[in-house]
Formats: C-alpha cells, sequence, structure tokens
C-alpha cells in the first residue's frame, strides 16, 4: 500500500486575532493526487477551527468525534481536547489513526495528537505535517521581525515558505481566521 503524504498547517495567534491555514495537497508515494483538499473547517458555529494532516478520512474521523466533545463539555474548548486525546490514545479504534490536528478558539491554540497529547504552543504559533517546521520558523520570525503584519498575512507567507521548499506542499491556501 502506498503511504499518502501530504500538507503543511499553521497556526499564528497575534494581536488578539487568530488564523489557521494549510496548502491544499495530498500525495499518494510520489505522485501529486489531488491538489486542492480543504484541510481546515470551522465548527461550533465558527468558535472553533481546526486543521489537520495525515490521512484525510483519519481526520474527519477526529473531527467528528472533536465536535461531539465540544457538544459535550458545553463548547469548552480545553476540556473537549483533553477528552479527545484520551480517547484518542486509549479507544482501540481511534488508536489506529494517522492524523494531527491544530484546534484554535477565540483566544488559545492547541496542537492535538494520538499519543495523548494536548500541547500549548511556544509563542502562539503551531504548526503540524510535512512542511511543518518550515513554516513554523517562517512564523516565528515575521512575529519577531513583523509584528506589523496580520495574523493571516504571516500565516500565508509561512505557508508560501513551506510550499516552496516542501514537494509535499502546495501554494493552494486556504485560510481561515477568528477574532
Amino acid at each position: 500500500m502506498t503511504k499518502i503524504r501530504s500538507t503543511t498547517v499553521c497556526a499564528v495567534l497575534h494581536n488578539g486575532k487568530i488564523a489557521i491555514g494549510a496548502d491544499g495537497q495530498a500525495t499518494m508515494g510520489n505522485t501529486v493526487a489531488k491538489s486542492n483538499v480543504k484541510k481546515i473547517r470551522k465548527l461550533q458555529g465558527g468558535k472553533v477551527v481546526i486543521g489537520f494532516a495525515g490521512s484525510t478520512a483519519d481526520a474527519f474521523s477526529l473531527m467528528e468525534r472533536f465536535e461531539e466533545k465540544l457538544n459535550a463539555h458545553g463548547g469548552n474548548f480545553k476540556r473537549a481536547a483533553i477528552e479527545l486525546a484520551k480517547d484518542w490514545r486509549t479507544d482501540r479504534f481511534l488508536r489506529k489513526l494517522e492524523a494531527m490536528m491544530i484546534a484554535a478558539s477565540q483566544d488559545e491554540i492547541l496542537v492535538i495528537s494520538g499519543t495523548g497529547d494536548v500541547l500549548e504552543p511556544d509563542n502562539q504559533i503551531a504548526a503540524i505535517g510535512s512542511g511543518s517546521m518550515y513554516a513554523q520558523s517562517a512564523a516565528t520570525a515575521l512575529k519577531k521581525h513583523a509584528p506589523h503584519l496580520t495574523a493571516e498575512e504571516m500565516v500565508r507567507e509561512s505557508l508560501n515558505i513551506a510550499a516552496d521548499i516542501c514537494i509535499y506542499t502546495n501554494h493552494n491556501l486556504i485560510i481561515e481566521t477568528l477574532d
């Protein structure tokens, strides 16, 4: 079976605004399978936005579970993330899912993984996926040296830099913002 690789997702909280974006590329082996996959979704009537990397089907399963957790916990963002991570780590079905997720609410960003991690990133910048280190490095530099940029501009430029370097990342970007 050909391993599916894809994506770079980046989120930045800057000047009270959150932007999260992802490229649109999905690859199978060394072939681009699709160039316009939507890896960013708004939940809870636009109060929460998530981005995912990894297997698309697995990511959709996790997104549905996260939304269920948000509903079960009255929209409590952090509690829902912790409960999802617990289930992801211990549930026999979920444990096999190959994806990661960045979730953002109005004032915080979390990285959620299948190892049970719920991480609040340093510098209010998070990145996951194959080009994550390029995007995170770029976002960190932009936040430090170009604070006049908006969170959305920082995410866009960071993803473009990642797309210039990472063969599994393209320039078809989708970016969502929260105020």
